[in-house]
């Protein structure tokens, strides 16, 4: 009588189960892949504590005092003054534009009053759509400033350390101003869902046309590869328009999230983003040779675009590489684009410099989805 468990059966199956592994090279490389990505990203790349943001400077007043507070404000590391404006209308174009994260207004009569004891008005105005990104900077602000100014008010002006801050610090928190964490969560939420429902709903769509023998049938037909293309992609983008309009009800209705720009303008921003993951999704079906290694392509692509793309750990805290391959990713920009329409009201001319790298980036994805599908044909 046969044991009721065999070493030796179990054995061999375990040892085919290694050789099957060895085989699927796709699924091999996954399971070795993920975690390391996962562990780089973590442990070099996610930052909560993001230092040397940009900020805009507009001097009115060329004084020792501003000079000792621009220092000071760059010492604490949390401020890097890449511009200096001319008038606080263009910065202010540069914090609309996100280009900037701060802009730091010095009146021109700020040392004058300030020798006076008058308690001269200091203006930093931030952008605070992603309230994590400038929240321990602007904790740090009030005692910055008390030390730049402690530093310069020796011998006569001693007498103005004692007590309240020399200086009257004014902090505008624009496009949210109560500093709301879901008013950047909900906007993004559109974006990484539609990351991860268009990618895998196309490729595993057309993986499984092939298991099921379909894909024979359409081969037989007079199709081309870039109607296939189109007609695969087009009800996904009705799909994709579904579940954005779900999305933004909820936003409003549930959550409260300012809608201040234009839909419509969002809506023409929409139809270049889906058809970008579309694309992503369609040459990874024509990579994938099942529906598992399918999502674990999709699953491949989704995290890093998740973690880089800004919406889970601010942009400006992860190390300048990891920049460089959040910039290649679409997501990065369209989270910006989102954000931008509702929280700040962004146009056309607004919008522009991120839309073209989601546009360029369907375009090459577009293209390699072609080529591999032409070699699926042949």
């Amino acid at each position: 009588m046969n044991a009721y468990f065999s070493w030796p059966r179990f054995l061999a199956v375990l040892l085919k189960e290694f050789v099957q592994m060895k085989r699927d090279r796709l699924t091999f490389g996954m399971i070795v892949g993920i975690p390391i990505i996962q562990l780089i990203l973590f442990g070099f790349a996610i930052n909560t504590d993001p230092k040397g943001l940009p900020a805009a400077l507009v001097v009115n007043d060329e004084s020792v005092f501003s000079r000792s507070l621009v220092r000071s404000l760059e010492n604490s590391q949390y401020f890097k003054f890449t511009h200096r404006a001319t008038s606080e209308a263009e910065a202010d174009r540069l914090l609309q534009l996100g280009d900037v994260q701060f802009v730091l207004v010095i009146p021109s009569d700020f040392s004058r009053k300030l020798q006076r004891g008058e308690r001269p008005q200091l203006l930093l105005a931030a952008d605070a759509t992603d309230p994590s990104a400038t929240g321990n900077a602007l904790a740090t602000l009030n005692q910055t400033v008390k030390q730049a100014m402690d530093r310069e008010l020796v011998g006569p002006l001693s007498g103005l350390k004692p007590g309240e801050l020399p200086v009257d610090l004014r902090v505008q928190r624009r496009f949210n101003p109560e500093g709301i964490t879901r008013y950047n969560i909900v906007p993004g939420l559109m974006g990484v869902i539609l990351t991860m429902t268009m990618i895998m709903m196309t490729a595993l769509a057309m993986t499984r046309e092939r298991e099921r023998g379909t894909m024979e049938n359409l081969l037989a037909t007079p199709v081309r590869p870039i109607e296939v293309m189109a007609g695969k992609i087009a009800p996904f983008i009705i799909v994709g328009y579904l579940q954005v309009t779900l999305i933004l009800s909820a936003a409003k209705l549930i959550f409260g999230v300012p809608i201040v720009g234009s839909l419509v303008l969002l809506s023409l921003a929409l139809i270049v983003f889906i058809a970008a993951n579309l694309s992503v999704g369609f040459t990874f079906s024509t990579i994938a040779k099942n529906q598992l290694q399918a999502m674990q392509m999709t699953f491949f692509f989704f995290l890093p675009s998740m973690l880089l793309s800004g919406f889970m750990f601010p942009f400006r805290g992860m190390p300048e590489w990891a920049q460089w391959i959040g910039e290649a990713l679409p997501l990065t920009h369209f989270l910006r684009i989102v954000r931008g329409v509702l929280l700040k009201g962004n146009g056309l001319a607004e919008i522009v410099p991120e839309l073209w790298p989601i546009g360029l980036f369907m375009l090459v994805a577009g293209t390699v989805a072609l080529k591999r599908y032409r070699q699926t044909l042949d």
